[in-house]
């Protein structure tokens, strides 16, 4: 297998391909859903709440974190996370500019079927 040639893409994409690969997890955007219903919450929350091993939730929060799609601070023996607005903020943008585009260039583009 080849090395990632991520060095070749600007910063905005290898920036948006993270979020995508953090949000192409179905356990991912459960926590998301919980985090965002809760607003803030502990790792054991989430444990009890998805049927997965501490170990396995650790690892999807370590995958969202990395994207910065969560920020977690500690207290105590526990880490508080929560959602960041700036990551789904430039997801929305990028959405939003991608959308426009497609919009755009509807009419010249494949005809209607």
């Amino acid at each position: 297998m080849g090395i990632s040639k991520t060095d070749v893409f600007t910063e905005d994409q290898n920036s948006m391909a993270q979020i995508a690969k953090a949000l192409g997890h179905p356990a991912r955007i459960a926590i998301i859903e919980f985090l965002l219903e809760h607003k803030t919450c502990i790792c054991k929350n989430i444990v009890e709440e998805l049927p997965l091993s501490q170990a396995t939730i650790s690892q999807h929060l370590k995958e969202l974190k990395n994207a910065n799609l969560i920020k977690g601070t500690i207290e105590g023996n526990s880490i508080c996370y929560c959602l960041s607005p700036q990551a789904f903020q430039t997801l929305h943008n990028y959405s939003q500019n991608l959308l426009n585009s497609i919009q755009q260039a509807e009419n010249a583009c494949c005809p209607k079927i």
